[in-house]
């Protein structure tokens, strides 16, 4: 049993060793902003609802055009010298779900699912001809019930993933590419920037700290997602048109270089 044991350590530190690499490799290439970020968005019916699997059918590269566009406002906004930062399309849906964030979360488990996620990742989506710099964001489609709240959205530096909880309802289709922003500028080294009552932090998550009178904002920062109409009330932003990226993103993300 010994000898087992220390058998899987030593493929547990080896499989670390290796992501560690290749997630170096990573953070460099999509943080240089050489050329287009590419991000694939695979749905997966969460609920296993029709309904869900309607609105899935109707999705396509169109749903989420707006968030390339957005990218190129706020691109040409802090002066990147690439124009078109991000590529967002749609890719084939999942059947099989990922395996379910631990409830506990400590460094330990956390760490355990990092690895089950990305060994399903690779299973379910293995990367096209060796890309290892696409960004694969796996968005996990709900029918939805009033008042029903949907977990914690995540996305991952190493590995350049995200998984993403979203309603499958068209009135809803422009808040989910709000979060699903987000989680594509996580993957590239962007922070959140809300308390943890979900209130946006003054000044890194607020669109603009500088504003006279402070409130209310007229936008969202993107790392925040909600509009502050005071230091203690805010709401979500509606689409990506009341969305920005404030310097204190830019910076994260190497658009702009730090003071």
């Amino acid at each position: 049993m010994k000898v087992f044991a220390k058998f899987r350590v030593t493929i547990l530190l080896l499989a670390l060793i290796g992501f560690a690499l290749v997630a170096a490799h990573q953070s460099i290439y999509t943080r240089n902003w050489n050329q287009t970020l590419e991000v694939t968005v695979f749905p997966i019916n969460a609920d296993g609802h029709q309904a869900t699997a309607n609105y899935i059918d109707g999705l396509s590269d169109n749903t989420f055009s707006i968030i390339n566009r957005w990218g190129v406002r706020e691109a040409k906004r802090h002066d990147l010298t690439l124009s078109t930062p991000l590529n967002v399309r749609l890719g084939e849906a999942i059947q099989k779900p990922p395996p379910v964030f631990p409830h506990d979360t400590t460094p330990v488990h956390v760490l355990l699912w990092g690895l089950r996620f990305r060994w399903w990742a690779f299973r379910n989506t293995p990367d096209d001809g060796g890309d290892l710099t696409r960004v694969r964001l796996f968005v996990m489609y709900y029918e939805g019930i009033e008042g029903q709240t949907l977990s914690h959205s995540l996305g991952m530096k190493k590995g350049l993933m995200g998984l993403v909880h979203a309603f499958a309802d068209s009135k809803q289709t422009q808040q989910n590419n709000v979060v699903i922003a987000h989680e594509i500028l996580h993957t590239v080294g962007a922070i959140d920037k809300y308390n943890a009552s979900g209130s946006p932090q003054f000044p890194h998550g607020f669109a603009n700290p500088n504003r006279a009178p402070l409130f209310p904002q007229r936008n969202a920062e993107v790392m925040a997602g909600r509009i502050p109409t005071s230091h203690h009330n805010s709401y979500m932003a509606e689409s990506l048109n009341s969305v920005t990226v404030n310097k204190f993103t830019a910076t994260e993300i190497n658009w702009v270089s730090a003071e």
